[in-house]
This record gives C-alpha cells, sequence and structure tokens, in this order.
C-alpha cells in the first residue's frame, strides 16, 4: 500500500473510530447517571450487568475502539510532534495498540465474565 493510501486510511479509520467512541461514551455515561440516580451500587450494578452478552459485547466495541483511535493518535502525536518516521514507529504504535487492546478486553471479561 501507498504511504498516500496508508495515511488516507489511517485518517478514515481515526474519524471512524471517533464516531463510535462518541456513540459509547454518551451510552456509558448516560447509564453510569442512570444507575447512580436509580441509587445503585457498583456491586448491584455489576449484578445486573454479570454474564451479558449485549454489554460484553457494547463494552468491546468500545474497548477495541479506544485501541485503534488511540494507537493512531499517538502515532500522529509522535510523527507530529517528536519527529518520528518509519518501521519502528510503525511497531510501537501497533504494540500500544495491542497492549491496549488486551488491557481493555481483560477488563471486559473481568466484569461481565468469560
Amino acid at each position: 500500500m501507498s504511504d498516500a493510501r496508508r495515511e488516507a486510511a489511517l485518517w478514515v479509520a481515526q474519524r471512524g473510530t471517533a464516531i463510535v467512541l462518541a456513540f459509547c461514551v454518551v451510552v456509558h455515561l448516560v447509564t453510569i447517571i442512570y444507575a447512580v440516580r436509580g441509587g445503585l451500587s457498583a456491586a448491584e450494578v455489576l449484578g445486573r450487568t454479570r454474564g451479558s452478552v449485549a454489554w460484553a459485547a457494547f463494552y468491546v466495541i468500545f474497548v477495541v475502539s479506544v485501541a485503534v483511535h488511540g494507537a493512531i493518535g499517538l502515532r500522529n502525536i509522535a510523527a507530529e510532534w517528536l519527529g518520528l518516521r518509519g518501521s519502528g514507529l510503525e511497531v510501537a504504535v501497533t504494540v500500544a495498540g495491542v497492549v491496549l487492546t488486551i488491557a481493555g478486553l481483560r477488563a471486559v471479561v473481568a466484569v461481565f465474565g468469560a
């Protein structure tokens, strides 16, 4: 893939994940506000969500979007602010994205069960 095509694909991916993140953040915050106003404790929230395939799927999408969006953002910051380029940068941000994904998915499994 040419550099211009890769940059365009990354630009689209970051904007696409931004749209997904905007939706996920709103749902997440509305859910938190609803739970707090309803007087639910953290233990009660976990009791209601544990084993929920729908909520687990929602948070998997949230985590993957965060990881992709964050890795691309780190790549752009490193390139623009630090002047880093090349395969070393690509490997580093790929590793960052994988680490973010693994950490986030571990949290999803911890909250929603395997």
